[in-house]
This record gives C-alpha cells, sequence and structure tokens, in this order.
C-alpha cells in the first residue's frame, strides 16, 4: 500500500466545511490511522449516494492533504467527484454537509443522492 500524498484533491471543501471537519476530529478524537473518506456508493433514490466519514486507508485509495485535514478517496471515485466543492450549512432549513457536484445529472431533494 502507498503512502504517496498528492497536493492537489479532485475536490474542495468551503471554510465552513473545513472547520466542522477539524472539529469532528477533535471531538471524535480520530486517530492518526484515520483519515477523512470522500466518495460515492450505489444506491439512494438517485442511482449513487456521497461517503463522508472517518475511515481507515483501503487498497486503491489516493491520499490528499488539504489545510491539515488528511483525506483518503478511492482513485476510480475521482471521475464521479471532480470539481465537487463541500460544505456545510448552519441554516434553519438544512445543517449539514451539502455537496455541490458539477459532474451530477441530476440530485435527489435529499442532497446526497445523485445520477451521472
Amino acid at each position: 500500500m502507498s503512502t504517496t500524498t498528492i497536493n492537489q484533491a479532485p475536490v474542495s471543501f468551503t471554510e465552513g466545511a473545513k472547520i466542522e471537519i477539524k472539529k469532528l476530529i477533535e471531538q471524535q478524537e480520530i486517530g492518526p490511522d484515520f483519515a477523512l473518506r470522500v466518495g460515492v456508493e450505489g444506491g439512494g433514490c438517485a442511482g449513487m449516494n456521497y461517503i463522508l466519514g472517518f475511515d481507515q486507508k483501503k487498497d486503491g485509495d489516493q491520499e490528499y492533504e488539504m489545510d491539515g485535514i488528511r483525506i483518503f478517496m478511492n482513485k476510480a471515485h475521482g471521475l464521479y467527484l471532480a470539481g465537487m466543492e463541500i460544505d456545510f450549512q448552519h441554516g434553519l432549513n438544512a445543517r449539514g454537509f451539502t455537496f455541490n457536484n458539477p459532474n451530477a445529472s441530476s440530485t435527489c431533494g435529499c442532497g446526497t443522492s445523485f445520477s451521472v
């Protein structure tokens, strides 16, 4: 398993998302073997769901670093996620991470499911 860190991640995070992720790392005492996993999986109302959570490195993962946040992403998921921006909303109507994916041809009302 390679430990190469690639500088330019295919996704970006707003300042609000970075602050929230760093809070979660501190609150949940995420260990050094874990990083933020960003990816996709089949399912959901529109065909694919976003994955956002803490996980250990797996075969096929690429590793990125963004403002002190380690990120793991399966190399194959970059096709679906390139150019995506992840934000964190504190609004009355929505609270949580949101995904702005230019590759999605349609999204579901839940905001975590999309199709390409």
